[in-house]
């Protein structure tokens, strides 16, 4: 018996082991409660239509040639029109129907009771989005038939910046000023190790294109962040070394093994690991140089449950959101394809 049908059982007939109460803690442990990196470090936006459109613009390069001879007419022109891109509305939905003996029975941490499942379900609803935006998945219309409308993720996105460690002929996505759409990265034949040199040009990408003002974001699965910390108190890396906050040992000490944070030449670099985070096709993983102001979760209708007919002698709930993922300068991100997670970090 799932969650999502618990409400089609009797669970007052259920044996030994059901969620009928017996003399069992009346308390449901949720190990899966996690936070959400990207969707909490990012802004929210909103949007109307099932197109999600915006523009681009970027600075000219500085000149050091800028001078004109005093009193003379000024004939140039230096307006340039800005790039419009797009996005699409993708609606994801959990649903529930609980039976009225469900609902009326007691049982264990109320696992059979609506507030609960949709309480659960949310979070799932909300996790999916988390995954869909650091995905790779490319932008699709939808047609409302056989098509649903799919929201574009963060590797799709990143074209400028894109970097892989993997052999054969990589190559990045980004928005199809043709077609409308954002088009998927294309993996490597085969994975690689990740790299200290190849961060570092990443983020110094990132910087140049006008990010880190505020500091810049490294997020991965908590493998490949495990191998980058561990990597940093190597001797090669020469970065961080172990320390105690208890040298005399007077008192409980505290071990640290740990990097979270790596100071880079242009700036401030911290490590986030994504539990959420999913690996790539070839079971390959990604790493993603983020500055937030750049990235936005945008809503045409955000989280909602709404009751749906009753067509028996049950209650039905649908949860759902309509969103989609906004990244207003894709030149100011980077991304690493193609990682092996099971190879130690080098120094490339």
């Amino acid at each position: 018996m799932t969650a999502s049908n618990v409400d089609h059982q009797n669970l007052s007939a259920q044996a030994y082991g059901g969620v009928v109460a017996e003399d069992v803690m009346n308390k449901i442990w949720d190990v899966s409660s996690v936070p959400l990196p990207l969707s909490d470090m990012i802004g929210r936006g909103s949007h109307t239509n099932r197109r999600v459109e915006w523009t681009k613009d970027k600075l000219g390069d500085p000149a050091t040639d800028n001078a004109v001879i005093d009193g003379a007419d000024i004939d140039q022109n230096d307006a340039v029109l800005t790039t419009r891109v797009s996005n699409f509305t993708q609606t994801s939905v959990k649903s529930v129907q609980i039976s009225h003996l469900a609902q009326a029975a007691a049982s264990f941490g109320n696992a059979g009771k609506m507030s609960y499942q949709i309480a659960q379900r949310q979070k799932e609803l909300r996790r999916d989005v988390e995954a869909q935006m650091l995905s790779s998945q490319a932008s699709v219309a939808g047609d409302g038939t056989a098509n649903a409308g799919i929201s574009a993720g963060l590797g799709a996105w990143i074209e400028t910046n894109f970097f892989s460690v993997g052999t054969g002929s990589p190559a990045a996505g980004g928005f199809n000023t043709t077609t409308g759409v954002v088009d998927a990265p294309t993996a490597g034949d085969a994975a690689g190790a990740l790299t200290e040199k190849v961060i570092r040009d990443a983020v110094q990408a990132c910087y140049e294109a006008g990010a880190g003002d505020k500091g810049m974001y490294l997020m991965s699965t908590p493998q490949v962040i495990r191998n980058l910390s561990e990597y940093l108190f190597t001797t090669n890396a020469r970065i961080a070394t172990m320390t105690n906050d208890n040298a005399s040992g007077t008192s409980p000490m505290t071990a640290y093994g740990a990097a979270n944070v790596f100071v880079t030449d242009f700036g401030v670099l911290t490590l986030v690991p994504n539990r959420i985070q999913p690996l790539d096709a070839a079971n390959t993983a990604t790493v993603y140089i983020i500055d937030p102001q750049y990235i936005k979760l945008s809503f045409m209708r955000g989280y909602r449950v709404e009751p749906l007919a009753k067509t028996g002698l049950s209650e039905k709930r649908l949860m759902s959101v309509d969103y989609s993922l906004t990244v207003t300068a894709e030149e100011a991100l980077a991304q690493i394809k193609d990682i092996d997670t099971t190879a130690a970090v080098v120094a490339g």
